[in-house]
């Protein structure tokens, strides 16, 4: 057994023992940085959602530009005349939806006294919405038409500042269209040429997500558009432009899109009587449920190569940090980090290795052989396209593989 003196020695030793934690010069600089970088991110988000926002109209417009390349059109011609069917695609479509929109609008505002009555007198014949129809009568605007001013600035600053970076996005855009080699060579420039067929392949995957991404959401916005407007149009119902732009654009929106293009069309019926509330309101739930398990995968293809699961959990990460903006982007980018993981050749926790993966390494090797054999002291924007043409041959052959292999 230890004495008391031992005890009392052992007893002063630690009291005397002195914890000392040792910050290097490097630590504090690596969270200098990245403190610092993570205030810059921020403060620049606009700027960053401008580029965003170019790469993707390239990643749009980029395959037409290519098909009129392969039809012997130089790529200056090409992009010119993509850019500018565009651009006046943009203009009609202003040009012609705006003036309308706008006297739908002001004669929806107009009607509105004469609507909020039908719909008071509509409510106040069922029991459970009677207290209902009794708030929609003694609504008061003061309170509204005293905000309102403010608001209106504030929407018009903002719409300002979105047309704005609109503009921006398009014209950067373009400059990537048009400076493309050399920016590519850049980028080749600075990773070592033993990735650079990796390389090349995340860019040609980038592209076809993105630009299906768009393609996707700008054809299906406008097939909800027009089937909204001619719906509306048959059942009689008034300004039925108006609904069907709003309904299109908000079909962009994931979850809440759904009653952004039912509802309106809904209580926009609902001075027609019940017949057409109900055509309206069936039609529509058809349409909604065509468009999400028939439209949608045949518009899309292969381009995201989602499971369900993940699109639920990105859209609703994406909708929790940053919004709106958050919900838009999380599809792309769930699907740029599968792709990243994939061609990465990221072992995940519990995959085992198979034969087939084998086999694409020894294709990756044979290519990055002949890539190096043909880029052999040339510089890096002539290599990025030499990348770029066996990537683009190999992913032709995998592609018909895929088409001619047989269902098991």
């Amino acid at each position: 057994m230890p004495s008391d003196k031992s005890k009392e020695t052992f007893s002063r030793n630690i009291q005397k023992r002195i914890w000392r934690v040792e910050i290097t010069p490097l630590t504090v600089a690596l969270a200098v940085l990245v403190v610092g970088s993570a205030w810059l991110l921020i403060q620049l988000s606009p700027v960053l959602l401008v580029l965003i926002a170019a790469l993707m109209i390239v990643g749009t417009l980029n395959p037409a530009v290519e098909w009129l390349e392969t039809r012997g059109i130089r790529r200056g011609a090409g992009i010119a005349i993509v850019f500018s069917v565009f651009l006046l695609i943009v203009i009609l479509f202003v040009t012609l939806t705006f003036p309308a929109l706008m006297a739908q609008v002001k004669n929806l505002i107009e009607q509105e006294p004469d609507l909020r009555a039908r719909l008071a007198n509509f409510l106040a014949g069922y029991q459970l919405t009677e207290s209902l129809a009794d708030t929609l009568r003694n609504f008061q605007y003061d309170a509204l038409i005293k905000s309102s001013g403010a608001a209106v600035l504030a929407f018009s600053t903002r719409l300002l500042e979105i047309f704005a970076y609109s503009a921006c996005s398009f014209f950067l855009a373009l400059y990537i269209m048009i400076d493309r080699d050399r920016l590519r060579g850049a980028v080749f420039a600075v990773v070592p040429r033993s990735h650079h067929i990796r390389l090349s392949r995340i860019l040609l995957n980038l592209e076809t997500i993105v630009g299906g991404y768009i393609r996707g959401q700008v054809i299906t916005c406008v097939l909800m558009g027009v089937f909204m407007f001619i719906l509306l149009t048959a059942c009689g119902i008034p300004n039925a432009l108006a609904f069907a732009v709003f309904g299109g654009i908000a079909d962009v929106l994931p979850f809440i899109g759904v009653f952004l293009t039912m509802g309106p069309a809904v209580l926009a019926s609902l001075a027609k009587g019940p017949v057409i509330i109900a055509i309206v309101f069936i039609l529509m739930l058809c349409y909604e449920e065509f468009e999400s398990r028939v439209l949608i995968p045949i518009v899309y293809g292969r381009a995201l190569r989602l499971p369900s699961s993940v699109v639920l959990f990105a859209l609703i990460a994406g909708g929790t940090l940053a919004g709106i903006t958050g919900a838009l982007l999380a599809l792309p980018l769930a699907a740029t980090i599968l792709m990243l993981i994939d061609e990465l050749r990221v072992e995940l926790p519990g995959e085992q290795i198979q034969l087939e993966s084998v086999e694409i390494k020894k294709t990756d090797e044979r290519g990055e052989a002949e890539y190096e054999r043909r880029t052999k002291g040339i510089p890096a924007e002539q290599a990025a396209a030499v990348a770029v043409e066996i990537s683009g041959n190999r992913q032709k052959e995998e592609k018909n593989e895929s088409q001619t292999k047989p269902i098991e």
